[in-house]
């Protein structure tokens, strides 16, 4: 496959649905303009994410949207030939989920539910119980949801499903306990970096992490959308700002190049781990 260019969003978005398709159109416009084919939008995109993470107001959750629903529709028809990605609540048999789909012009290509939940998300949604990567065109992707990440089996998962490119969601705060005078010295952002560069080496797959900037309620968010190759190096970024980090490359190639001498999937030496209850 030859080189295609990648986006990844920092942007704010809160409970208003319309506003939010306008913004999300924006983006996708400019990602266009840039020759983006595959857009990554945060997490909770659609409906913003809680305004108070340890107590939740179960009266001020986000709204729940079906993944067929037509806000979700029409984001596929924006999306057209590009593939995007973007969070959602999601309702489904009476749950919520913190989730995110991935869409093009001809429909759902396939969607996350959030698995690892912080403390205080169980107010307002349920926890999915899977990892599973899909075809798109652009490659093979993964996705992950916020604290999903933390977790070095959620992305090794994807690896081992073939994902070539792991796309991150996230509405990833500053510290709620111990805020610092300056967003760089935040132990929060210092982790959300550590994180996307950690698990894109360790897996030698190109990670795309978008996240929410702005505050919400008590929430401030930290941005630092970027993409990262598969040796670890960040290859764009937004920092704190909002905008869309772009980078172009050939996945295929890099993930060979990063594999060449050694390949972390294939060395995995699986038999030696005690199986996680």
């Amino acid at each position: 496959m030859a080189a295609i260019r990648i986006g990844a969003v920092a942007a704010h978005f809160g409970r208003d649905l319309d506003f939010a398709l306008q913004r999300i159109t924006t983006l996708i416009d400019h990602a266009r303009a840039s020759g983006v084919s595959l857009l990554v939008l945060p997490d909770a995109a659609l409906g913003g994410y809680l305004a108070d993470l340890r107590h939740p107001d179960p009266h001020a959750l986000p709204p729940a949207l079906e993944r067929d629903s037509p806000l979700v529709k029409q984001i596929a028809t924006l999306a057209a030939e590009m593939v995007v990605c973007v969070g959602y609540c999601e309702a489904a048999d009476g749950d919520r989920y913190n989730a995110a789909v991935c869409v093009t012009g001809d429909g759902v290509l396939g969607h996350h539910r959030k698995v690892h939940q912080p403390p205080g998300e169980s107010v307002a949604y349920s926890p999915g119980d899977t990892f599973a990567a899909f075809d798109t065109p652009v490659g093979r992707v993964g996705m992950l949801v916020d604290y999903d990440k933390t977790f070095p089996e959620s992305a090794r998962s994807l690896a081992l499903d073939g994902a070539e490119i792991v796309a991150c969601l996230s509405a990833w705060p500053t510290s709620i306990t111990n805020r610092a005078p300056r967003m760089a010295q935040d132990r929060q952002s210092r982790l959300f970096d550590l994180y996307d560069q950690a698990r894109a080496a360790e897996n030698q797959v190109v990670l795309v992490s978008s996240n929410q900037t702005g505050a919400m309620g008590g929430m401030r968010f930290l941005g630092q959308a970027k993409v990262v190759g598969p040796g670890g190096e960040v290859l764009a970024r937004t920092w704190s700002k909002a905008g869309i980090a772009v980078a172009e490359l050939d996945v295929a190639a890099e993930i060979a190049n990063a594999r060449r001498v050694l390949h972390h999937l294939g060395e995995l030496n699986s038999a030696a781990y005690r199986r996680i209850p």
